[in-house]
């Protein structure tokens, strides 16, 4: 398990607007995905086949839809071996799942929780 933060979301009510004060203030790169209703975002250099970051120390992330993001607010998603196991740790703790374990495109998996002090975050599983 890395618990490595290793992406965020950011809710909007107009992508459009969103999306491009987001490219204009810090450059980001920013793609709508229709099939997932989703916008991807790029904050850096990617390595050459766009798989990976090409450089250390920054995440990507995207935007929904306000009622599509847990929480309402933004969120960070921390990268975990065993969705599972982390979330029945979670709720062992104090914490409690907002959105079970869940598909994404067969690129893994994630989920939501709320922890210990009422913060939504994010958990993923690589497939």
């Amino acid at each position: 398990m890395s618990g490595r933060v290793v992406h965020f979301e950011i809710p909007y009510d107009d992508r459009e607007r969103a999306s491009a004060f987001y490219r204009e203030v810090f450059g980001w790169k920013v793609d709508h995905m229709a099939e997932f209703d989703y916008t991807g975002v790029t904050t850096g250099p990617m390595s050459e086949d766009g798989s990976t970051t090409a450089e250390p120390g920054y995440i990507n992330g995207g935007m929904a839809k306000r009622g599509d993001v847990p929480g309402g607010g933004s969120v960070v998603t921390i990268d975990v071996e065993d969705i599972d196991a982390t979330l029945s740790r979670i709720e062992g703790l104090g914490g409690s799942t907002v959105m079970g374990r869940t598909d994404v495109g067969g690129m893994g998996f994630t989920a939501y929780f709320r922890d210990c002090e009422g913060n939504v975050v994010g958990l993923w599983q690589n497939a």
